[in-house]
């Protein structure tokens, strides 16, 4: 006879449970302890072997374990999840990530600015492509908890003083390229006939900031997971290519740092590769595409409020999602509160927090932010599986996406030539 499992205990939504934790994690940051960061840089075996495998480093290493593994249950704990399941299989998701970072601190591949998260995507995608995963492993993947604690720490890193600092061009052109390439993206999308859930993410993916944006989105709308799995894996691929040519094409059209930077920083859709591409090109222009993109940053949480808003206030409706009509309350449950804590943290770090303090922990909140999105794309690779990707409608997608990043390109180009030169 079959025992129907028990209903699971939810204490928390996912998105307060991601905001609960990562205030959490910058509480103890700015009035306990800050965790030392482990190195993971090296050239040759005995420098690996010396200083990545060294008795203190690996003791820093095991303290990020530890302190992720907590986090971890923690969030399982309060959504209701399987924590058996997390237990057993969070390390071996966490050695999966860990050799990703060591992957990209050699010498040489740093040297092509190729960032870990990258090696976490690629190495989860080549094992899911090989090997049917456990049940139980694929339940410890809990990929949007980890990203969602991870965009909350981001809020960190935003500092609204810092692009105010830099002057208004970065948020005027961020503001321009975000509603005109949003409006096409949507406008192709939709005369191509694919459905307004997936073009919703997409456009918001090639417009504002990548992954970010596209979770952000999708908590906004109740998105599905897959369709949100193929927009960042669209994403993250065609990012690579980009952060390598357009450096070399700005080179080749001699256009000035300036431009090139809010070139950069408007079209690359995620935040790594606009700094390792900025990086490539020079000083001037790695801080003129970084505020870019922090000003693009700011647009998320506006953004996602109003998505949310027009989902609800329209009667739209995510698949397998009833149809409710429209009130202050379905609007504010189906709004993302991950998104408030991304706008509070930035906000604290902005204006209420001493300059020293920020100073002193802003690092090392980087540094398990950057472990938190690690995991999440470690855990995306491993539940993304190409031949399911490219089938039921998904060329199309993959085809709008391509078109709206090369008009993305071109309306930024013209953007950044106007204001920056």
């Amino acid at each position: 006879m079959e025992v129907a499992s028990a209903p699971k205990r939810v204490i928390l939504h996912e998105d307060w449970a991601s905001v609960a934790i990562g205030f959490t994690i910058i509480a103890l940051a700015v009035g306990l302890f800050v965790l030392p960061a482990p190195e993971y840089g090296w050239k040759t075996g005995s420098e690996l072997l010396s200083g990545v495998f060294s008795g203190a480093n690996l003791g820093k290493i095991v303290a990020q374990f530890l302190f992720v593994y907590v986090g971890g249950m923690l969030g399982v704990v309060l959504t209701g999840g399987k924590l058996g399941s997390f237990l057993k299989g969070f390390p071996l998701l966490f050695l999966l990530t860990l050799f990703a970072q060591i992957l990209a601190g050699n010498g040489f591949i740093k040297s092509l600015n190729l960032e870990a998260v990258i090696f976490s995507l690629l190495l989860g995608l080549i094992i899911r492509q090989v090997f049917e995963l456990p049940a139980w492993f694929s339940a410890a993947l809990t990929t949007e908890l980890f990203v969602k604690i991870g965009l909350v720490l981001l809020g960190c890193s935003v500092i609204f003083s810092d692009i105010l600092k830099n002057g208004t061009l970065g948020l005027i052109q961020s503001l321009v390229v975000v509603l005109s390439v949003w409006y096409f993206s949507y406008w192709l999308c939709r005369r191509w006939k694919i459905d307004e859930e997936m073009s919703f993410m997409l456009s918001s993916a090639v417009s504002i900031c990548g992954v970010s944006a596209a979770i952000a989105t999708a908590g906004a709308i109740n998105g599905d997971s897959k369709k949100l799995s193929f927009v960042v894996s669209i994403v993250l691929i065609v990012a690579i290519p980009m952060m390598i040519f357009m450096p070399m094409l700005a080179n080749y059209m001699q256009l000035s740092q300036e431009i090139t930077g809010a070139w950069l920083g408007g079209t690359i859709d995620t935040s790594g590769a606009v700094v390792a591409s900025g990086t490539m090109v020079g000083e001037k222009a790695l801080e003129v595409s970084t505020i870019v993109k922090f000003s693009q940053n700011v647009l998320l949480g506006i953004a996602a409020f109003f998505i949310s808003l027009y989902w609800t206030l329209t009667g739209k409706q995510s698949e397998g999602v009833a149809v409710e009509k429209p009130t202050v309350k379905i609007i504010w449950d189906r709004f993302p509160k991950f998104v408030l804590g991304f706008l509070v943290a930035s906000l604290v770090f902005s204006f209420l927090l001493e300059p020293d303090t920020v100073k002193e922990v802003k690092g090392h909140l980087k540094n398990i932010q950057t472990l938190w999105f690690g995991l999440a794309f470690t855990s995306i690779g491993l539940e993304t599986k190409f031949s399911d990707l490219f089938k039921d409608g998904f060329r199309k997608p993959f085809w709008a996406f391509l078109i709206a990043q090369f008009f993305n390109i071109i309306v930024t180009l013209v953007l950044a030539y106007l204001l920056f030169r």
